[in-house]
């Protein structure tokens, strides 16, 4: 009789089985991998703070003002003008110079303004109709500093506030202050001519002799 050879089947691991190997293996590099991250991220020193940045100097002249450095000559000169009275003897000095010089007519009417404005501030003088003059002046150069400025509408208000300044308590001055308003009616504004310069000259000479005048009396003494 034939032998008969019988062999055992083998066992076949369950598929689940090697699933879950595998799994292990995967959780077991993770956990390595982020184990090495972080001990990188620890022995890694955190870097420097930012340098702080630098505050520029101020220079003294900037904190201190005016007192501390120095100033444009337009800037020092804009500030006597403001700050200092003018005076007959300041506009008398100015009307002496060049009237051919540009802006002659302009920086003379400007003084004017300013000492006709200083006088007017007096007691004496605090009438109604001298404020509306003067008003009235302060209006018509309110923009001589514009290119297209006319001379003319500050040339006759001012001579029309000393007419009014000379009829307030100044009778010996009437044919003064009439002669001035007159020559202002007859002026063009303009400087482009001998004549024109001359006439501008005679104007402002008439206009600082009244001026000397009313500064030396009051009004109605």
């Amino acid at each position: 009789m034939a032998d008969i050879n019988i062999q055992r089947k083998k066992n076949t691991p369950s598929p689940w089985l090697l699933l879950l190997v595998v799994l292990a293996v995967v959780g077991l590099g993770a956990w390595f991998l982020f184990k090495a991250e972080i001990n990188a991220t620890r022995s890694t020193p955190p870097p420097p703070p930012p340098p702080p940045a630098e505050t520029p100097l101020v220079p003294a002249d900037t904190l201190m003002g005016a007192e501390t450095g120095p100033r444009p000559d337009a800037d020092m000169a804009n500030d006597m003008a403001a700050t200092a009275p003018v005076t007959p003897d300041v506009l008398a000095a100015f009307v002496a110079a060049d009237a051919a010089q540009p802006g002659y007519g302009r920086e003379a009417l400007r003084l004017l303004t300013s000492a006709l404005v200083g006088l007017v501030d007096r007691d004496d003088l605090r009438t109604s109709e001298i404020q509306i003059r003067r008003d009235d002046l302060t209006s018509a150069t309110a923009r001589l500093d514009e290119p297209a400025a006319r001379l003319r509408p500050g040339l006759v208000a001012a001579s029309n506030l000393m007419q009014a300044i000379q009829q307030q308590g100044y009778p010996e001055l009437q044919n003064e202050a009439q002669r001035l308003a007159a020559q202002a009616t007859d002026l063009s504004g303009q400087a482009a001519t001998p004549e024109e310069q001359q006439a501008l000259r005679s104007y402002f000479e008439r206009a600082t002799k009244l001026l000397r005048a009313f500064n030396a009396l009051p009004a109605g003494r």
